[in-house]
């Protein structure tokens, strides 16, 4: 079972546990998610599996799309609709006000991740640490907003919006600065991820779903393969005297092609993903 399967986490639902169930329920070991999501969100998660599990430093880094809620008037601890309220503003923001600033969050931008989240300390993740009642250091990171509509107002003080953004943005932390701007508070009661690099919600699949495949013996098709996952990368065919060599970890020389990573064919077999250097090419990643 080598390849990656997109399920669909449930709110109130750890990645972990989903990794747990996804592991058992296909009998492989090798088992990892492509990008954690909060407990209280729900939507794409990306497992890879087996031999998958070595395009993680490839696949992981590539953006996400959410479509959220933002409630404004209200302030959580935990900036979502599971804390503790810790304060409300009785002001009425208007649809045309969030409209006027939320261009300003487009871009490049440094983010402070809430203390709810599932970054790790010293080992323990920081939503862990917070309910302990421990203080913990807000961490900051570099985040790129690629994307920022609002979708639709849902109610008064409520708002669906969708964001394009870089792997790491915290979107809980993204609406308290807009509700900051906008003078007032805020939360998220409602975080869906629709994609993850080229992971949709369409092809996504809940745990119930992937034990019903495997009970008909349908599993292997829930897969999407390692060649399918890489169809964003350029490809490259190497002549039939160098796909031995290449195997071998020997260098190539590739005429004309540009730098980067390819997706990489000999003998018309997929072999995995190389990497093209000054126009020499070695294959990385072995996935044949």
């Amino acid at each position: 079972m080598d390849g990656i399967v997109t399920v669909l986490k449930p709110p109130g639902m750890t990645s972990s546990n989903v990794v747990f169930d996804v592991r058992k329920i296909f009998s492989e070991k090798r088992a990892g998610h492509l990008g954690t999501l909060d407990p209280a969100a729900a939507g794409v998660l990306p497992v890879c599996l087996g031999r998958a599990t070595r395009l993680f430093d490839i696949l992981v880094d590539k953006d996400k799309e959410y479509v959220f809620e933002i409630a404004l008037g209200t302030q959580t601890d935990t900036q979502d609709a599971y804390g503790t309220v810790l304060a409300r503003d009785e002001r009425i923001v208007e649809r045309s006000e969030l409209e006027r600033i939320l261009p300003d969050f487009i871009g490049d931008q440094i983010q402070a991740a809430s203390i709810y989240s599932a970054l790790k300390v010293d080992g323990k993740k920081m939503y862990d640490l917070a309910r302990a009642g421990e203080t913990i250091e807000p961490r900051l990171r570099e985040i790129s907003v690629h994307e920022l509509e609002l979708i639709e107002q849902t109610a008064p003080n409520r708002f669906l919006l969708r964001a394009v953004c870089s792997r790491g943005t915290y979107i809980r932390s993204l609406c308290e600065s807009i509700a900051e701007r906008l003078g007032t508070v805020g939360y998220v009661p409602i975080l869906l991820r629709t994609r993850s690099g080229p992971f949709v919600s369409e092809q996504a699949l809940t745990i119930s779903e992937l034990d019903t495949a495997k009970s008909v013996g349908m599993l292997p098709e829930t897969l999407i393969s390692c060649e399918d996952a890489m169809a964003f990368l350029p490809e490259l065919r190497l002549p039939a005297d160098r796909t031995t060599p290449t195997k071998n970890g020997l260098e190539t020389h590739v005429r004309g092609e540009a730098d980067g990573l390819v997706r990489t064919y000999g003998d018309d077999v997929f072999l995995g993903v190389g990497e093209v250097k000054n126009e020499r090419f070695r294959l990385n990643i072995h996935l044949y």
